[in-house]
C-alpha cells in the first residue's frame, strides 16, 4: 500500500453572502486534457515545456468574428496579422478561412508569398520597408500602407522608375480618447499631416490611393474608441470625394481588440470584463452605415485582428522543478516555463491550472521560471494548490506574440504542436538543439586552439 503524502491541517473559512473584492471563492478542476489529449501523454511524447495550439479553436474564433461583422455590414475582409503568430500552420488555417495576410517586414512579406498568398491579398504595413521590398510589393500588386513622408517620396520614385502604379493607403494616427496616443506611426489627422499626404498622393501619376488605415493601439478596452477613429477616417474619405471625386475602396481599422486575458493590475478577470468581438463590431459598423457615405460608395472594412483570434486557442504546458520558502515565508514554486518563452507574462496574469488532481488546500505562491535572472517571474502572486516536483500545469491564452517574441536565452526553445479537427497531434515547429545555433556560427581559425 502506497503511503499517503502528508498534508498539514487547515481551517477552511465558509464564505457566504455577498462577494468581497476578490469575488466568491470557487473550486476549479484540474486541466488533465487538451482537445481529448491527456496532458501527461503530451509531455511524455513531446517534452516539457510544450506549446499546444488548437486548430478547432482558431477556426471557431475567425468564423465567429466574421459572422459578428458580416451580420452588421455588407463588405468585410479579415487579414491575418503575421506578427501575432507567424507559424506557417497557424497562418494557413487563417488563409483557409479566407483571411488575407497583413505583414510588417520583408521577412513576413516573403513568408506570406511562400505560404501561397497572392500578392494582391497582402497588406504591407510597418515603418521600415526597404526600396527592394517596396519594388517587390509594387510588382506583386500588394497594398502598401505608407507610414511617413520619406517612404512616400521613395515610393513615388520607385513606382516612376518601374513605370507602374503602386496601390497605396496611408496610416493615420488620431486622437480617439486612448492615451498615450500612438502617434509614432503614420500621419496625424488633427494637425493636417494626413490630409497633406493624401493630397500629395492624389496629385501623383504613379500612386493609386486605395484606402485609409489606422491602428489606434493594443488591447483597447473601449469599443467606442474605434467609433471615433472610424468617423475621422470617414471624414477624410468624404473630403477626398468632395475635392477629387475619388472614392476609396477600403477602410482598414487595424487590430487591438482584447482577448480573454487579464491585464496586470486589473481589479476583475478579463474573461468577465473585456469587450467581446460583437461589441467592437457594433461600434465600428454602426459608425460606417450611419455616416454620410452613399450606400453605393461604402468601403470594404478590413480588420487585422490578431490577439483576439489566437490568444485563447493556445496553451503552454510546464512542469514543476522545485518548491522553496522565501525569506518572507511565502511559498515559491519554480517551473520550466520562463519569460523567454512566455513574454506576455510581463503583461498578463495568465490563467494557470494544475494538470493533475490536487488537494483543495491552497496557498498564495510566487511562480518563478527556470532562468538565472531575477525578472523571470511568471506570476508574482497566485493562489495554487501545493504542487510537487514533476507535477504539470497548463498556462492558458498564450497564442499571441509568445511564439514570435520568444527568444533563445539560457534554455533552448521547445516543441510546438497543433491538434487538428480529429484531435490528432502534429509537430508544427521542432524544438531547438545545439546544432540550430552551430549552423549559423563561424569561428575565426586563430580562436580554435587554447590551453587551460
Amino acid at each position: 500500500m502506497t503511503k499517503l503524502s502528508y498534508e498539514r491541517p487547515v481551517i477552511k473559512k465558509v464564505e457566504t453572502g455577498m462577494p468581497n473584492k476578490f469575488g466568491l471563492r470557487t473550486e476549479y478542476l484540474p486541466m488533465t486534457e487538451i482537445e481529448n489529449n491527456k496532458v501527461k501523454d503530451l509531455v511524455k511524447e513531446y517534452g516539457s515545456p510544450l506549446f499546444v495550439i488548437s486548430e478547432r479553436l482558431i477556426r471557431k474564433n475567425i468564423n465567429e468574428a466574421k459572422r459578428a461583422f458580416t451580420d452588421r455590414y455588407p463588405k468585410v475582409q479579415f487579414a491575418w496579422s503575421y506578427k501575432t503568430n507567424y507559424l506557417d500552420s497557424v497562418c494557413k488555417v487563417f488563409h483557409q478561412e479566407g483571411s488575407w495576410a497583413e505583414v510588417v517586414s520583408g521577412f513576413e512579406y516573403d513568408k506570406a508569398l511562400k505560404n501561397g498568398v497572392p500578392g494582391k491579398y497582402i497588406i504591407f504595413n510597418g515603418p521600415h520597408k526597404t526600396d527592394e521590398e517596396l519594388l517587390k510589393a509594387i510588382n506583386n500588386d500588394s497594398l502598401i500602407h505608407i507610414d511617413h513622408l520619406d517612404e512616400l517620396y521613395s515610393l513615388m520614385s520607385i513606382a516612376k522608375g518601374c513605370n507602374k502604379k503602386a496601390k497605396v493607403a496611408i496610416r493615420i494616427n488620431l486622437d480617439c480618447g486612448i492615451y498615450p496616443m500612438w502617434d509614432r506611426f503614420g500621419f496625424n489627422y488633427e494637425n493636417g499631416q494626413a490630409w497633406d499626404a493624401l493630397n500629395k498622393i492624389m496629385l501623383n501619376d504613379y500612386l493609386e490611393l486605395m484606402g485609409l488605415h489606422c491602428h489606434i493601439g493594443t488591447f483597447i478596452l473601449s469599443p467606442m474608441a474605434y467609433s471615433v477613429a472610424t468617423s475621422k477616417l470617414i471624414d477624410l474619405s468624404l473630403n477626398l470625394q468632395s475635392k477629387y471625386g475619388h472614392t476609396i475602396s477600403y477602410i482598414d481599422l487595424g487590430g487591438g481588440f482584447t482577448s480573454k486575458n487579464t491585464l496586470k493590475g486589473s481589479f476583475l478577470q478579463g474573461v468577465d470584463t473585456n469587450p467581446t468581438i460583437n461589441d467592437y463590431a457594433d461600434a465600428i459598423t454602426s459608425t460606417l452605415i450611419n455616416s454620410n457615405i452613399k450606400p453605393e460608395n461604402l468601403p470594404t472594412l478590413i480588420l487585422e485582428s490578431g490577439r483576439a483570434l489566437i490568444d485563447d486557442t493556445s496553451f503552454l504546458i510546464g512542469s514543476v522543478i522545485a518548491n522553496k520558502r522565501l525569506t518572507s515565508g511565502k511559498r515559491a514554486t519554480i517551473i520550466d516555463v520562463g519569460v523567454n518563452i512566455l513574454f506576455t507574462s510581463f503583461w498578463y496574469d495568465h490563467k494557470i491550472t494544475p494538470a493533475q488532481p490536487f488537494s483543495h488546500f491552497t496557498e498564495d505562491t510566487v511562480l518563478y521560471g527556470p532562468l538565472c535572472m531575477n525578472i523571470d517571474v511568471i506570476r508574482e502572486s497566485i493562489n495554487l494548490p501545493l504542487l510537487n516536483k514533476g507535477d504539470n500545469l497548463v498556462i492558458s491564452n498564450i497564442g499571441a506574440y509568445n511564439m514570435t517574441q520568444w527568444m533563445q536565452f539560457i534554455n533552448l526553445r521547445p516543441n510546438i504542436v497543433m491538434i487538428d479537427l480529429q484531435n490528432n497531434v502534429h509537430i508544427v515547429r521542432k524544438r531547438e538543439t545545439s546544432e540550430t545555433f552551430e549552423r549559423s556560427e563561424q569561428t575565426p581559425e586563430h580562436l580554435n586552439k587554447f590551453e587551460l
